[in-house]
């Protein structure tokens, strides 16, 4: 039977993309003397605002995964790799592109600002990292659930390790993925351990997904997964401590975001999947399919790539909570509209930027 598809994806993901687009025009305009952890509206928003990137991680590796398997039993396996390839390397191109400054190249100079790792390069290169896995597990399936678990727990624990690592041994290009020292703003740990917990998931899902009457079940997994993770984990790292002796996971305990945020990731997807019926034909689902021009017209919009002009450049941590709320739903609104109507899906943008290097490569 063919799989369907998963439209509460669609869902998330445009919770994820609004969440972003109001995340970072308040976090870049609001004024400091507003941010206030004592108080509950800053509190509540900022907490909120830290599930969008795991969500968009988590995603990544559930829908590749899982449409990599799809391509599998039609035997259509590797075009879809292909495909794969060549969005990973795009996306990391793009990554790059946003931030490179051509008015400081007008000059004369280069901003080496621009090498700093943000979202899009470490998701094209999480891409990169799942075409590998799938091959080199000689594409079993279950064998590879098992090492995205490993891995992505793995990655989590040991996040105390790594959590100030910095690399001087090693190109800035490069260190760039795995340190944070030089102002990159994702690094592939922890961050590929969502992917690879999205992509454990997108095997139970290809296994299970064309049973109807397992959704229950799964949406009930989603909740009683994600509410231990958000609420538990910290107890039972200690507890595993305890028993075998393992100080590093009392001290990912001690400092325990990365399960709870996939906690918070799990309990999104059980809501929105229990909705879904209603939510397959909704705006909210045709915006989750343009989340990457989304991104793209955002943050020349907030940060002036390519112009240098920005609202950054002018409203720059300048604006009152009224201000900041309003301007915010504008944004959305605005940036969502010119999506609407200028980019027809995110495969149409990819298609319009493998034609521009195309005309530009011999």
């Amino acid at each position: 039977m063919k799989a369907k598809r998963l439209f509460f994806l669609d869902a998330v993901r445009a919770f994820a993309i609004l969440m972003m687009l109001q995340g970072h025009f308040i976090d870049t305009l609001l004024n400091p003397i507003y941010r206030d952890p004592n108080n509950m509206a800053y509190t509540v928003w900022s907490y909120f605002r830290g599930i969008t990137a795991p969500t968009f991680f988590t995603i990544t590796g559930l829908v590749f995964v899982f449409l990599l398997l799809k391509a599998k039993e039609k035997g259509t396996e590797n075009t879809r790799i292909k495909k794969g390839f060549q969005r990973g390397i795009l996306l990391i191109i793009i990554g790059y592109a946003l931030r490179f400054s051509f008015i400081s190249l007008m000059y004369g100079e280069v901003n080496l600002n621009f090498l700093q790792v943000d979202v899009l390069q470490c998701i094209g290169v999480s891409l990169l990292l799942l075409i590998l896995l799938y091959l080199i597990t000689f594409k079993s399936q279950w064998v590879l659930a098992v090492v995205f678990l490993v891995l992505g727990f793995s990655m989590f624990v040991s996040e105390p390790l790594y959590r100030n690592l910095q690399i001087e041994s090693l190109p800035v290009l490069f260190s760039n993925y795995f340190s944070l020292q030089h102002g990159s703003v994702f690094t592939i740990l922890p961050w590929f351990g969502y992917v690879c917990f999205g992509g454990f998931i997108a095997i139970l899902f290809s296994e299970f997904g064309n049973k109807n009457n397992y959704k229950q079940f799964k949406i009930a997994g989603f909740l009683i997964v994600g509410v231990f993770l958000i609420f538990l984990s910290s107890p039972t790292l200690r507890l595993l401590d305890a028993c075998f002796d393992l100080p590093l996971l009392t001290r990912s305990a001690d400092y325990n975001y990365l399960f709870k945020r996939l906690g918070n990731v799990l309990v999104l997807f059980g809501i929105f999947y229990t909705f879904e019926r209603y939510l397959k034909q909704a705006i909210i689902t045709k915006i989750g399919q343009k989340t990457l021009s989304i991104y793209v017209i955002h943050f020349i919009i907030i940060y002036g790539s390519f112009t240098g002009i920005s609202l950054k450049h002018f409203f720059y941590r300048a604006l009152t909570p009224t201000q900041a709320i309003f301007g915010a739903v504008v944004f959305m609104i605005v940036v969502c509209l010119i999506s609407f109507y200028y980019v027809k899906t995110n495969t149409y943008f990819y298609k319009k930027i493998r034609a521009f290097f195309k005309r530009i490569t011999p």
